[in-house]
């Protein structure tokens, strides 16, 4: 015996004859389209096989400014969005990028950036020395180019050193370039690295008589010596530099001296000893009279460049003249302060590492110090109890 039918429901045969001749089907039945979309997903995408390959120049809030058919008849500045698949990863000046979309250049055009080239070299640093993520400075340099003055603001060997491991972690080149040299000898600086390979330029020495004026606002000088000028241009050709530095040691100056640019310019503040910061962000520009593929990176002025990412080996490797003496140390021996008959001590006194030697071991230690958090050397202490 079938169930009885509740009253007020009507039956499927009653409701087709309401409708008309046609009973229900599943066609009657309603369904609520899906906020996230109805196209099934893949895990394919798409190979951009026509995109355009360009280098970022710049970047400004999540707009990329990429140059395309770089030294032809054609080369033109175009502006970029970052596809959505790319919302992860950093894209920095220096960087190699394949762009499609519109790619005129004209006003109020803009391209897509898909993909980001594999990097020949990638700079890096830290907030501090206790911060695990590692930001990108630049891509695809080949030489950095660490800029300090002799003094206004006084020259910070640690700053210099923190900067040329960044370099030789990275595969770059270092170059240092000394400016003001007029207001003070940089000999007493020049003689912590008298030991590395490390090629030197310096600018407004008591010799040079003309060159590009920068008087900072406290009225000291920030003149670069046309030798300098030529020197660098010499160094610099055919070649992706990126240049660093704190605020007003006359890195912009330099920059607008080989570039033709007109970056903004700054002094030093009187009382805190520090230069103004007067560029925001990087800016890749060519160099004036120079052959294809010289690209000048101006970067902001900084005042720290941590090395959490740098390993205490590889930050050894940047001291040359120290790491020999690192053979009669013993099995497991961090070389930092802590460090209980470390063969460094020995090298040094002795002289191996020149006149130098004990501030250079200072200066490796410091930043062996600085750089190893608690629970980065109880790491480091459990990789090593694992292979005895």
């Amino acid at each position: 015996m079938f169930p009885r039918r509740p009253l007020g429901i009507p039956s499927v045969s009653e409701a087709g004859n309401r409708r008309g001749s046609r009973a229900w089907d599943e066609s009657d039945v309603r369904i609520r389209p899906n906020k996230k979309g109805t196209r099934p997903r893949t895990k394919n995408r798409p190979a951009y096989d026509d995109a355009v390959t360009g280098r970022i120049v710049t970047v400004d809030r999540g707009r990329y400014t990429a140059v395309v058919d770089e030294d032809t008849a054609d080369e033109r500045l175009i502006v970029a969005a970052r596809a959505r698949e790319l919302r992860r990863s950093a894209v920095v000046a220096g960087d190699l990028v394949a762009l499609v979309g519109d790619l005129s250049g004209g006003p109020d055009s803009l391209a897509r950036l898909v993909r980001v080239e594999e990097r020949r070299t990638v700079l890096r640093r830290s907030a501090d020395d206790s911060d695990p993520i590692e930001r990108v400075v630049v891509a695809n340099a080949d030489q950095l180019v660490i800029v300090v003055a002799a003094a206004n603001p006084e020259p910070r060997t640690g700053f210099i050193d923190r900067a040329l491991v960044a370099a030789y972690d990275a595969g770059i080149a270092p170059l240092l370039c000394i400016t003001k040299a007029d207001i003070r000898d940089p000999a007493e600086l020049l003689a912590n690295y008298e030991h590395l390979d490390l090629r030197v330029i310096i600018s407004g020495t008591a010799t040079d008589t003309a060159g590009i004026e920068a008087t900072s606002d406290d009225g000291a000088s920030a003149r670069l010596s046309h030798p300098a000028v030529d020197a660098l241009r010499q160094e610099l050709d055919g070649q992706v530099s990126v240049l660093l530095g704190h605020s007003g040691v006359g890195k912009s100056t330099m920059v607008n001296a080989l570039t033709g640019s007109t970056r903004a310019t700054g002094g030093v503040n009187a009382v805190t000893g520090r230069g103004r910061h007067t560029s925001s962000s990087a800016i890749a520009l060519k160099a004036a009279d120079s052959s294809p593929g010289t690209w000048i990176i101006d970067t902001p002025g900084i005042r720290s460049f941590g090395l959490a990412h740098v390993e205490a080996d590889r930050i050894l490797s940047a001291f040359p003249d120290l790491e020999p003496g690192t053979e009669r140390c013993e099995r497991g021996c961090k070389h930092d302060d802590r460090a209980v008959d470390c063969g460094l001590d020995g090298w040094v006194a002795e002289g191996s590492a020149g006149e130098s030697g004990p501030v250079r071991l200072a200066s490796l230690r410091r930043l062996l110090s600085a750089g190893m958090s608690e629970a980065r050397a109880q790491a480091m202490d459990v990789k090593e109890l694992g292979t005895q």
